[in-house]
């Protein structure tokens, strides 16, 4: 099986016929489903162009969001349209909603949109002032201690997602794919060829994430794991346990690409 990744797409920033050109070429790839790890469009966007995949590309597409996909509204929302969608979509899958995906007798698909949790790096030093925090309802707060307990509250949800369905998974399958928008490693935090620093490590990773997958690879030495993340815009790779590898894909604004083509045994 073929499967094409992709992450960081921010079609809002193409003009409609580019979108359409993206799309089709997509569409002609020889992929027999497709992975999108998070920044689609923006809250007003994002249903818009998961349903032009499901129309144009016809084949599964399964899908997290990432933060810039709640921009100019509110996450309850979205995940309430998204949520309605998928009901009645041919072929959009949105992970969150679903415990995994069978890709082959050997290999299972898990994921979630996940969030940064301000749990590594200096959260209360830092003077990074994210867009999310002026553009996301939920996140308009005054003041770090209220805005990392909403980011905490997010990052927790995704980890007791994995903490319940990877021991599933496990117990059938040799191979898992996690599909994540934040990379949950310090390691995995890719920006312009190195990893991030103290002051963006708090927005660029999600460390309650990374520790339950650890915590569970450690216990299935003989079972691979692959996490395909996004988020800092840097591409990179990191080997994190001898059978848990992260894949952080790179993007530019305006040039959504595919990442990689994986052949899925």
């Amino acid at each position: 099986m073929k499967s094409a990744w992709l992450t960081d797409i921010h079609l809002n920033f193409l003009k409609d016929r580019q979108v359409k050109g993206f799309l089709n070429a997509l569409g002609k790839e020889s992929a027999d489903n497709y992975l999108i790890s998070g920044d689609i469009g923006e809250a007003d966007s994002v249903i818009k162009y998961l349903k032009l995949l499901d129309s144009i590309l016809d084949r599964p597409v399964y899908v997290v969001l990432g933060n810039h996909d709640f921009y100019k509204g509110s996450i309850e929302v979205v995940r309430s349209e998204l949520s309605e969608y998928v009901n009645h979509s041919r072929n959009i899958v949105w992970m969150n909603k679903i415990e995994f995906i069978e890709l082959t007798d050997k290999t299972a698909l898990i994921g979630h949109d996940s969030w940064a949790d301000g749990r590594i790096g200096d959260f209360y030093g830092s003077m990074v002032e994210l867009n999310d925090f002026h553009l996301i309802d939920e996140l308009k707060l005054k003041g770090k201690a209220a805005r990392i307990e909403a980011m905490q509250k997010l990052a927790d949800e995704a980890a007791d997602h994995f903490k319940q369905n990877l021991p599933k998974i496990l117990k059938r399958f040799q191979n898992v794919i996690v599909l994540t928008h934040v990379p949950p490693f310090k390691e995995a935090t890719w920006h312009e060829g190195s990893t991030s620093g103290d002051d963006w490590l708090p927005f660029f990773s999600s460390r309650i994430v990374g520790d339950v997958l650890k915590r569970i690879m450690n216990t299935h030495p003989d079972h691979n794991m692959t996490v395909l993340c996004g988020h800092t815009h840097s591409s990179g790779k990191c080997q994190i346990l001898p059978n848990l590898k992260v894949l952080t894909g790179g993007a530019e604004y305006g040039i959504p690409a595919i990442q990689q083509i994986l052949n899925i045994t």
